[in-house]
Order: C-alpha cells, then sequence, then structure tokens
C-alpha cells in the first residue's frame, strides 16, 4: 500500500490515544491538518498562538489518560510554543510536538523556516526526532510517545519534512501499538519497601510529603497516612495529591514558608515519607525547611535522590507500584495507628491560621479567604481548579481547599506566567460535564486572554475568575519593602469588561465581599449554560502568605552581610526622602 507520512502520523498517533491536539496550520503542514480533519478519534483545534496551545496540551495530559498533542509550524512555531513546552519539562508532564519541517529532498538552501531545530529544543525536550522517510514515522511516534510517558514523563519533539507529508511511499506494514508491561518489583527494591516500613514502624512522630508524581497513588497514599498516622503535606504541584478534608491533611510545603499546620507537623518529625517530589525551591520554600536523618525518598527519577535532602532510604520506581506494596508490608507487620490527637491539632492549626484571615479587614475589596470559602462551598468535588503564576497562586494554595486527585493544576517549575487560561479551556474541552474554575491575576490574564476566543467559538462553559488588583503583584510586593517603588510592575488600565464583548465571553464583577455570594452564582450559571466568563475580582493582596513571609526570610537570611545593610540601609533612606 501506498501511504503519505501525514496518514501514517494521524494512524500513529490514534494507536496510541490521542484525542486533542493543538496548533496553528501553515504551509509545512496543512497536509497532516487535512489528515486530522478526517480522524474520528482525534479533534485538531486552532489556537490563537503556539505558546497558548503548549499550555493546553500540558493541561491535557495533566487531567486525563491521554498525551497533550501540539501540531504546529517549524522554527517560529516551536519558539512560540518553547514556553509550553518547557513548563511540561520541569514539571515532569507528558507531551508530544509535531512540527513539519523543510524538504529533505530539495536542492535549494535558505528554505523557508530554515533551522536546526532539533538543536533548538535539545534543553527543553526529552528526546528529539527528526523523520527521514515514511518508514520512521510510526516506529518513531511510538518511540517518542513511550520516552515521552516512561521514567519521569516529559516533553518529546518530532519534525516530519513537508515533502513526507505530501508524497507516498509504499509501506509493507501498519504496526499497531503496543504498551510496554511494567516491570515487576525487584527483590533489593522489595528489601528496601520493607526498610522503610520498618523505619516508619519505629517512628514516633513520621509525616509525609507528597508530590505530582503520587496523584496516581492518591487512594493507596491515603491508606498508608491512616496505618501509621501521619501528617501530610504536599508540593504546590501536588496540592490534589491528598485531600485536604481528609484530617491529616496539613497543607502546602513545609518548614518556615508553609502554613501553620504543616509547619508544625514537620517541626516534630522524626521520619519523612516524601513521594513524587524533587524537593524544588516552590516546593521547600526556597530550600528553608529542615528534615530529620531518616528520610525515606520514592521517585521515578533517580537523579533527585540527595540533590537537596540526602535520604537515609531511596526507591527508585512509580510510585503507585511501590505505596502498594509499602502498605501489603505495614498491614503484614501489624502496624496501626490512633491518630486522633494529631488530627486534632492540626484542624486546631488549621481554625487559627484561616482566622487570621477572616480578622484581616480588606475595606472595600475581596477578603481571599471568604472568596474561596464561598467557592469550595459552590463547587463539587469533582471540578477543576486551575491556576497561573503569581500571588495568587499562593492564595490558592493555602486557602482553597481541594478534595479529589487531579482537582487542581498549576505551572509550578518553569513557572510560566500566562497558564491557566488555555490551560483551564483545555480541561474544559476534555472534561466536559465537570466545572472548571480558573484563577488567574490580572497579569498573566492579559498574556493569554485572547484564548478566550477558542472558548467562545466552541461554547464552553468556564469561569476565568481574575483576581485584579492593577499590578504585578507578587514582584510587586517584593519590591516595596527593599526598593519602596515598584518599577514595571504596575499594570497599565485595562478594560476587562471590553476584553469580554471582544472575545465574546459574558463579564461579572466581584466589587467587595458583600458580592461574592451573587458573583460566583452567576458566573456558574453562565457557564452552565455553555457560556465563557470573565469572573473580575477586586481582589484584596495587602495581606501576605504564609509562604510569601517565609519565603522572604529564608532568603534574607542566607544574604551576605554587606548585601543585606546595603538593602536594608536603601530602604531606610527611600522611606524617609520617597
Amino acid at each position: 500500500m501506498k501511504k503519505t507520512a501525514a496518514w501514517l502520523t494521524q494512524y500513529a498517533l490514534e494507536q496510541i490515544g490521542v484525542k486533542y491536539t493543538f496548533g496553528i496550520p501553515g504551509v509545512h503542514n496543512t497536509e497532516l491538518y487535512d489528515e486530522l480533519n478526517n480522524s474520528d478519534l482525534i479533534t485538531p483545534n486552532l489556537v490563537m498562538h503556539e505558546g497558548h496551545g503548549g499550555f493546553m496540551a500540558d493541561a491535557i495530559s495533566r487531567v486525563t489518560d491521554s498525551i497533550g498533542t501540539l501540531v504546529i509550524v517549524p522554527a517560529a512555531g516551536v519558539t512560540h510554543a518553547a514556553s509550553g513546552i518547557a513548563e511540561a519539562y520541569l514539571d515532569g508532564i507528558p507531551m508530544l510536538v509535531i512540527t513539519g519541517g523543510i524538504r529533505n529532498d530539495s536542492k535549494f538552501d535558505y528554505q523557508l523556516h530554515e533551522l536546526d531545530q532539533l538543536k533548538l529544543v535539545a534543553g527543553f525536550t526529552k528526546a528529539a526526532f527528526k523523520i527521514n522517510n515514511h518508514d520512521e514515522v510510526i516506529d518513531t511516534i511510538y518511540k517518542a510517545y513511550d520516552i515521552a510517558t516512561s521514567g519521569e514523563p516529559g516533553p518529546v519533539f518530532i519534525e516530519i519534512p513537508v515533502n513526507l507529508q505530501l508524497d507516498k511511499a509504499v509501506i509493507n506494514a501498519l504496526p499497531t501499538y503496543v504498551k510496554p508491561e511494567q516491570a515487576a518489583l525487584s527483590a533489593s527494591m522489595l528489601t528496601q519497601i520493607e526498610n522503610a516500613a520498618h523505619m516508619l514502624m519505629k517512628a514516633k512522630n513520621p509525616a509525609i510529603f507528597a508530590g505530582w508524581g503520587a496523584a496516581h497513588a492518591s487512594s493507596t497514599l491515603i491508606d498508608i497516612s491512616e496505618v501509621i498516622g501521619s501528617p501530610v503535606a504536599t508540593t504546590m504541584q501536588g496540592i490534589s495529591v491528598f485531600p485536604a478534608n481528609h484530617p491529616l491533611h496539613t497543607g502546602f510545603c513545609f518548614g518556615p514558608a508553609a502554613v501553620p499546620a504543616a509547619q508544625n507537623a514537620f517541626n516534630n518529625a522524626d521520619c519523612v515519607l516524601a513521594i513524587g517530589t524533587r524537593f524544588g525551591e516552590i516546593a521547600t520554600g526556597s530550600f528553608g525547611g529542615q528534615l530529620p536523618q531518616n528520610l525515606i525518598h520514592i521517585d521515578i527519577n533517580p537523579d533527585v535522590f540527595d540533590a537537596n535532602y540526602k535520604s537515609a532510604i531511596a526507591i527508585e520506581g512509580d510510585a503507585k507500584q511501590i505505596c502498594q506494596q509499602l502498605l501489603s508490608t505495614l498491614r503484614a507487620l501489624g502496624v496501626t495507628t490512633d491518630f486522633s490527637e494529631t488530627a486534632k491539632k492540626i484542624a486546631a492549626d488549621k481554625k487559627y491560621y484561616r482566622e487570621t484571615w477572616y480578622l484581616h479587614d480588606s475595606k472595600d475589596k475581596v477578603n481571599p479567604a471568604l472568596y474561596f470559602d464561598e467557592l469550595r462551598a459552590q463547587l463539587s468535588d469533582d471540578a477543576h481548579i486551575v491556576v497561573d503564576d503569581g500571588n495568587h497562586t499562593f492564595l490558592t494554595a493555602e486557602l482553597m481547599p481541594i478534595h479529589q486527585a487531579y482537582g487542581f493544576i498549576s505551572p509550578t517549575d518553569f513557572n510560566c506566567m500566562g497558564y491557566a487560561t488555555p490551560a483551564a479551556i483545555a480541561v474544559k474541552m476534555a472534561k466536559p460535564q465537570q466545572e472548571v474554575h480558573a484563577i488567574v491575576g490580572d497579569g498573566a490574564f492579559m498574556m493569554t486572554a485572547t484564548e478566550l476566543a477558542t472558548a467562545v467559538s466552541q461554547n464552553l462553559g468556564l469561569v476565568i475568575g481574575v483576581f485584579n488588583d492593577g499590578e504585578l503583584s507578587q514582584i510587586a510586593q517584593a519590591q516595596q519593602i527593599p526598593y519602596n517603588r515598584k518599577t514595571c510592575t504596575v499594570l497599565p488600565q485595562t478594560k476587562l469588561k471590553g476584553l469580554a464583548m471582544a472575545t465574546g465571553a459574558e463579564y461579572v464583577r466581584i466589587e467587595n465581599n458583600s458580592d461574592i455570594k451573587t458573583g460566583l452564582t452567576k458566573a456558574r450559571s453562565l457557564a452552565q449554560q455553555n457560556k465563557t466568563v470573565i469572573l473580575d475580582i477586586n481582589i484584596d493582596y495587602s495581606k501576605a502568605t504564609a509562604f510569601t513571609e517565609g519565603a522572604v526570610k529564608t532568603n534574607l537570611t542566607r544574604m551576605p552581610l554587606p548585601t543585606k545593610v546595603r538593602m536594608v540601609g536603601r530602604a531606610l533612606v527611600r522611606k524617609v526622602t520617597g
């Protein structure tokens, strides 16, 4: 049989279960788009910018069992998409990036978009391939998928020259995709797991720290925490790994930048079980938290072991597989714990922290705690919260309880602004029956707001909650104390209502605390009518989060004395002189 590379690509993507692609057609991939349009299994989606498409593909991989896939033009399409690809790379999210390429049968140089794309993406992909002939198409896509989804997941890049997409060649076979079987736990791993179980059993105050890598082990993690009576804290990306309405849930982070419940739990810990976390900068409050010598670290990527915190036991492998074996071992050892006192302490710490927010006077603006109280009360547990990068991220992490695995997603290690709006749109595409609510700062919103046109054109009912204060507040607040000025962090005045009109979205405004319930109710009602809603929230950012206060103190402590003196002196002078 004779087939084009475009047809073979469509076939291979169907085989590996791709359901959505995101991108923009161009002269180097129109044949591929035409084939995707013929597919009964794949829906190609036009985006307003390839960077937005990268965030959308990322979100698909986070909340579904399908891999997010970009189909973009070469060169400019790749540089535009780079932020979304790099976010997936640093956050450990699988993605396929398929781009056209210049003709590989031409005698001419300086072709349109001619660029060494493999060199371009080398720093932010797990692997990159350039297909040379038709016979390589299917096998390369299968190999790329396996690389993207195995070990610590990440994006893989594939370039397909345009002439291969257009021209037919004889193909001898169309192999079906066969997923590699998961290897059984080795004898040495079983020994490590048994040693870990004994270490946890002997601990007087064990604690658990869980990251995104533990999301698919969520139910087993709950059982482990109850068996050993352990409080549980999470990374930012792993917020949904452990339900916030469980009595052993303490919150986000550990150490000085954590909320009181998590801070107190880890201050007393004599053994920590860490699962699916790299102990990165945000997860640890700028590496400010301390951990005991008895650290058990489970991760699929061996490179993370001992990078920032020395482990007593390091177990490389799939978190779900290892946690299931650990739970069985603990039960076989007869481990049971009464965690009622631990739960009481956690509840008291949570209540205390919440009350500090209730006591804060937001004057004529919206108190974040009251907003999240009402949002949690109105949403069902299966709703999806999508956040961006900014001050609102840490407010959401500390004040919005998430009750279901994968119910919260955020850009974390690459920390790219502009993520939430396109990501929320993709989540709603994949989860049409579930509510999707984005939380995004006004600065981040303006970066990708044009993607609302995509949501409106597809009649996607979701709410984009914009925390609107007129500044890039996370950085503006960081500037205020040491500099007494806000350089390039005050945003130009933008009427979000006008932006709603321009994109066809609905608009709702929450001016102060008295508007919260009616505003949220109206926005959700419109979303349930398949309308995309900008919810403009006059947010009060005047009270700092526990994370911000803790991280600032940690970083100030680390500064050399001359730098510290210079910064403090400059701040005092400017405070006096203005």
